[in-house]
């Protein structure tokens, strides 16, 4: 095994990562998977702490069109992202691997509260930290939610996982001639009104200079060969 290049890393998975083969919900099978990757990765020695969405559950902007309050939807979209951390937090303990699920909304019988100093030790002693409940404030996706985790807690680079192998030119399902960029900057990305993460996590990531790996979740060992230094993907920096 290479040698990892990075020392704390911030994992963004999409809610509908967790679907699989699945309509709604989540499936175990991905979760599983998820989790071994995961696992592996921090038993290398990189810190990992991930973000996750739940658009496989609840979407505050989808709730929204159609009918509900916008500061209520959102405030379910946090809610069904509780509930994926929470599964993704078992998938990990039962495979062995140390884990917290840091929630920006309060409900203390759950999980704990999202505090950075906190956060940070979890990580230093080994521990998976996953972010749940976005910002804990409407209008902001969770895309914001994993740059701003990411640049509290000093992390080297946000992992954007998805379904396909970078960021290209156009949708590669519906454009066949479309190509995938190895490097673009931030400004590149915004300019070209490119799908990455919404406006607002990249302009937080270029005030910081916090680089952005997309790469495909659903090609195993893609994220061992990220952290190990592999050029898997498309970065944004």
């Amino acid at each position: 095994m290479s040698t990892p290049v990075y020392q704390r890393i911030l994992l963004k998975l999409s809610g509908e990562a967790l679907l699989g083969g699945e309509d709604y919900g989540i499936d175990p099978l991905i979760l599983e998977r998820i989790a071994g990757e995961i696992r592996e990765v921090n038993g290398a020695g990189v810190e990992v702490a991930v973000v996750i969405g739940g658009g496989n559950i609840f979407r505050g902007a989808g709730l929204a069109q159609s009918g509900i309050d916008r500061v209520t939807g959102d405030h379910m979209g946090m809610l069904a992202t509780v509930m994926n951390s929470l599964a993704l937090q078992d998938a990990l303990e039962k495979n062995g691997t140390a884990a917290r699920v840091m929630s920006a909304l309060a409900i203390h019988d759950v999980c704990e509260d999202y505090i950075r100093r906190r956060a940070v030790r979890h990580l230093q002693k080994g521990r998976v930290v996953i972010c749940a409940a976005g910002t804990g404030n409407p209008f902001f996706t969770t895309d914001t939610a994993a740059a701003l985790r990411a640049i509290e807690i000093g992390a080297d680079i946000v992992l954007k996982a998805t379904k396909v192998d970078g960021i290209y030119t156009a949708d590669p399902k519906l454009v066949k001639e479309a190509s995938r960029y190895e490097s673009l900057s931030y400004d590149e990305v915004i300019e070209g009104k490119l799908r990455v993460m919404d406006a607002n996590a990249i302009v937080l990531c270029r005030e910081q200079e916090m680089p952005i790996r997309v790469f495909n979740v659903f090609e195993p060992g893609n994220l061992m060969k990220l952290v190990t230094g592999h050029p898997v993907g498309s970065i944004v920096h």
